[in-house]
């Protein structure tokens, strides 16, 4: 196990009815002029934004709102908020929905303390140090970024889909009730799923040993997806399995099975590109990329995925061949991932092969520079991915 260290200091809020009680942590957490940042119509319809702002006014709280967050957030809408909390001297940064709503909100909160350009924190020319404190009303189990120090932002100019990070945008309160989640379509919660699920593989999948402490907190949450996700979209209001699924989401991707082994992250990277280019959803884009890229790599480290085959997806362990078990534990998560309705490759997601070589440029990758720590990935290697997912 690595050397680490590790703070999570967001104080989460869990529990039916809790959005009533946004008020009281805005104020507990010193904001007293808030921009509420949220999506499309469906706060506004289902009445939690009435709720949300009912209870700031009973705080005597100010607020100014914005929406129009869409799925793969904008870097035209992040400008306008940072420019809307300048002018308006907002103090607090409160987001209403899923992962898109919280990443867009962490960048207008970095960005409102920062006198450049916030896609510099995007482009990593500078570490995020600062920002306005930031809250979050969870409304999708997915991203994880209503307990993580990450925003992802699509920048318009070349459609560039890009991370960043820093403990400063780490939300110093979460309100997560998980019948916030009822009304999703189906395809939202199997997006949401595979998502919760990726940030545990590229956990999960390290070349660091002596990590059984958080090999086995990663099992945990990947069969807490595999009992509860066939539940939730028999019965979208099922309120035990929805409470599962959306602290899974949230430990997933705070960090706490990420903690002293070193992490991949190549198959996110990869994702973004098909996100960015077709506009799809995350989860779907990574439930196409990630077998593409367990079968590429697989050879590197055969025992760690014949591991997850048979602790996960109690596959028969082949001592004679190990490598047929790890093929058959990622043959099951495609099983897995279809049966929520999720694409598996290119043609069901919308993709085209024909975008491979734009998409391997448009990651940004030098000649002799790679991504990901499992197995490093170049520019070839990247391609035969794309190629594997077709």
């Amino acid at each position: 196990m690595n050397n680490f260290t590790f703070f999570s200091p967001t104080y989460f809020v869990f529990g039916k009815n809790t959005e009533n009680e946004v008020g009281h942590y805005v104020s507990r957490f010193g904001g007293t002029k808030v921009l509420i940042h949220y999506g499309g119509g469906s706060v506004k319809r289902s009445g939690l934004l009435d709720r949300v702002i009912k209870s700031l006014d009973e705080s005597g709280l100010s607020y100014v709102e914005l929406g129009g967050v869409v799925p793969n957030p904008r870097s035209g809408l992040v400008y306008e908020g940072i420019e809307l909390c300048k002018r308006e001297g907002i103090d607090f940064v409160l987001a209403v929905g899923g992962g898109s709503a919280i990443d867009s909100a962490k960048a207008i909160a970095a960005g409102s303390k920062y006198d450049g350009d916030f896609w510099d924190f995007h482009s990593k020319k500078i570490p995020i140090t600062e920002a306005l404190p930031i809250g979050t009303v969870l409304t999708l189990a997915a991203a994880g970024s209503e307990g993580s120090p990450n925003t992802v932002i699509t920048h318009e100019d070349g459609m560039l889909k890009r991370g960043a990070a820093g403990e400063a945008i780490r939300p110093v309160f979460s309100i997560l009730n998980p019948e916030l989640t009822y009304t999703l379509p189906p395809e939202q919660t199997a997006n949401g799923i595979a998502d919760i699920m990726a940030h545990v593989f590229e956990r999960y999948f390290t070349n660091t040993k002596d990590v059984e402490v958080t090999d086995r907190l990663c099992e945990a949450i990947l069969l807490t997806m595999i009992k509860e996700s066939p539940k939730v979209l028999n019965n979208p209001e099922d309120y035990g399995a929805r409470a599962n699924i959306m602290w899974a989401g949230m430990v997933a991707h705070n960090n706490l099975c990420g903690v002293g082994r070193d992490q991949d992250w190549s198959s996110h990277a990869i994702e973004h590109e098909l996100s960015a280019l077709y506009d799809v959803a995350h989860g779907a884009g990574l439930a196409v990329i990630f077998p593409a890229w367990m079968k590429y790599v697989l050879d590197h480290d055969v025992n760690r995925f014949a591991q997850i085959a048979t602790r996960v997806w109690g596959c028969h362990m082949d001592f004679d061949n190990p490598k047929a078990t790890a093929l058959e534990g990622i043959e099951r998560l495609k099983a897995f991932w279809g049966s929520l309705g999720l694409p598996l490759n290119f043609d069901e997601l919308g993709a085209n092969e024909k975008d491979i070589p734009y998409m391997v440029k448009t990651i940004g990758l030098k000649e002799d520079e790679s991504i990901g720590n499992f197995v490093p990935l170049y520019n070839d290697d990247i391609e035969k991915i794309y190629k594997l997912a077709l």
